[in-house]
């Protein structure tokens, strides 16, 4: 079905873009693989910007559900609000849809705290200059060919800068033609992105000459391939029509093999050289100021190589190449908040490797993965058994994390919670995806951290698997659950209208309650889920839940509720102050 063209570069046509690129990138994913050789010839640079652009679609998304106006929708309080409800409240402009400077933020903001990989990070911080420029532009519903010509030309230098020491020859040279080439653009939005398109594919085609490891392997810059690929879809979005497939000589590559995968380069940020680089790659969001950043910057600089740090307004992206992976991640300490932080080792068949120099790891007959909102979960479920992915507030994962949880398991039948009705979507494709991988997975469809508890309690092994996802579906859809949250802003709610920092009780998704005590809001929330009976109540406290919650709420299941157990987690940093569970 032919894509409907876009006039302008307005909200819709930020979404329109991100879906074409996912599904650009998706086809492209393999290609862009195997002809990864820098700087790391690790095979994972078009599944790095797939997982990019993955997270930057769900941010957008995000943006759009928020402002749709049939059937109502829930605002970041997790207040539900009705159609009726929007009607009485235009004034908040929510049924006139996201603005552009929404679209293009949430689409850097996705991008950055999704990024993975140098090719990731880049990629990350190209959106992010972009959307500096349009969100500069006021209350603009749109811009046309001059603003998205400012904007291209400001990615490419603010990811230039980006990058400790810039080489020739990798994706900030794609990134500059096309930019240069649509600098000498005249027309509308459609006119920019195809000579942006066509400066950053010549540009590409020559990368192999500017940079001996990619002539040597005969391939062109797999980051710049994945760029290229992203500068179609948005030649689609604006003419309804993709260019032709990016027909570049290159040979296909598998890491791990002969000749280039051996020729691994320092890093896309550094001066090439020869040698094996350093041993580990470390990732990790950042909260900090500029100023600390600035330091750190230094500091990572002088322990290793390919170094990129992206981001802003208090959050970064921080990507290196270390030997010594713990002062890669004391530096961010020193600097700030460090989180999501990921080690890989480029030697030890994982993500960097193509686990040839090993062999396989025997699979396991069965597995539980589980979405989980805090760190105190996370060490429950894992002690149950599970494999975890944490999900921190505002962050929901994205479908490709989910198959690697997955994988991680290595096992040849996986039971899936999402435990977040939010993911229902995500985990389903990334069940899909698994299943194409030869792993019988089966979804169920959790929509709260204490349904998945329910359900991991009768998880057993040794039965049949479709008696276990069973028994488990039906101990999941017993347990009602509730959560006691604040409100961020004011809102509509089925419980009336609640203002910022009001207390709400929401029961099995909807709000119940409004108040101004935690505990008085437990309690009620707590009372009405028992009148219909329940045999086990589970509490789980948030980080800024006082225990004298939990407290009160157990001494009134005593005195109250004579048949009923409590039991009660710590979840940490969950969202929620209070989640229950009653079975």
């Amino acid at each position: 079905m032919a894509q409907v063209p876009q006039r302008f570069f307005d909200a819709l046509a930020v979404r329109t873009w991100c879906g074409l690129s996912l599904r650009a990138l998706g086809r492209a994913r393999e290609e862009i693989d195997a002809i990864n050789v820098y700087p790391v010839a690790d095979g994972d640079t078009g599944t790095n910007l797939y997982l990019t652009v993955e997270s930057a679609v769900a941010a957008v998304e995000a943006v759009f559900a928020a402002h749709e106006v049939d059937g109502g929708t829930r605002d970041a309080s997790g207040a539900r609000y009705t159609s009726e409800d929007r009607d009485a409240s235009k004034a908040r402009d929510t049924a006139d849809g996201p603005s552009l400077a929404d679209a293009v933020g949430a689409m850097a903001h996705g991008a950055l705290i999704g990024a993975r990989g140098n090719s990731g990070t880049i990629l990350a911080q190209l959106l992010r200059g972009m959307a500096q420029v349009l969100t500069e532009r006021g209350d603009s519903a749109h811009t046309e060919g001059s603003g998205l010509r400012l904007a291209l030309r400001h990615a490419a230098a603010s990811a230039r800068q980006a990058v400790a020491h810039p080489v020739e020859g990798t994706v900030l040279t794609v990134a500059s033609a096309a930019a240069d080439a649509a600098d000498g653009a005249e027309g509308d939005c459609a006119e920019v992105a195809r000579a942006a398109y066509e400066g950053a594919r010549a540009a590409l085609v020559a990368t192999p000459g500017q940079l001996p490891a990619l002539e040597r392997a005969g391939v062109v810059d797999a980051g710049g391939h994945g760029l290229v690929t992203v500068l179609a879809a948005l030649v689609e979005t604006f003419t309804g029509r993709a260019p032709g497939p990016v027909t570049v000589p290159h040979a296909r590559v598998e890491p791990g093999g002969e000749g280039p995968a051996e020729e691994r380069a320092t890093g896309e940020c550094a001066e090439e050289g020869g040698g094996g680089g350093p041993a580990f790659e470390v990732i990790y969001l950042l909260e900090a100021e500029d100023a600390a950043v600035a330091r750190l910057r230094r500091r990572l600089d002088a322990l290793g190589d390919s170094l990129v740090v992206v981001g802003g307004d208090g959050l970064w992206n921080v990507h290196v190449h270390v030997d010594d992976a713990g002062a890669a991640v004391e530096a961010g300490v020193e600097a700030g908040r460090p989180y999501r932080i990921r080690i890989t080792h480029f030697g030890h068949g994982d993500a960097h490797t193509t686990g040839a120099e090993r062999p396989p790891r025997e699979r396991t007959q069965r597995a539980v993965v589980a979405v989980v909102p805090g760190e105190g979960l996370a060490a429950l479920y894992t002690e149950a058994g599970a494999t975890t992915l944490l999900a921190r507030p505002g962050e929901p994962p994205a479908s490709g994390e989910l198959v690697q949880a997955v994988r991680r398991a290595h096992a040849r039948e996986v039971v899936l919670l999402p435990n977040d009705a939010e993911l229902r979507h995500t985990a389903a494709a990334a069940a899909e995806q698994a299943r194409t991988e030869g792993v019988r997975v089966a979804l169920i469809p959790t929509r709260s951290a204490v349904q998945g508890i329910a359900a991991l309690a009768v998880h057993e092994p040794e039965r049949r698997f479709d008696e276990d996802v069973v028994a488990m579906t039906s101990a999941a859809g017993a347990t009602r659950h509730a959560e006691v949250t604040v409100a961020e802003r004011q809102s509509w709610t089925t419980a009336g209208i609640c203002q910022a920092g009001d207390v709400l009780g929401l029961i099995d998704g909807d709000v119940a309650v409004i108040g101004a005590d935690v505990s008085e809001v437990a309690a009620t929330v707590l009372d009405r889920m028992l009148s219909a009976g329940g045999e086990l109540v589970t509490l789980v406290l948030g980080d800024e839940a006082p225990q004298a919650v939990a407290d009160r709420l157990e001494a009134r299941v005593r005195e109250a509720y004579l048949a009923v157990d409590t039991v009660v987690y710590r979840g940490g940093r969950q969202g929620a102050l209070l989640l229950v569970g009653v079975e």
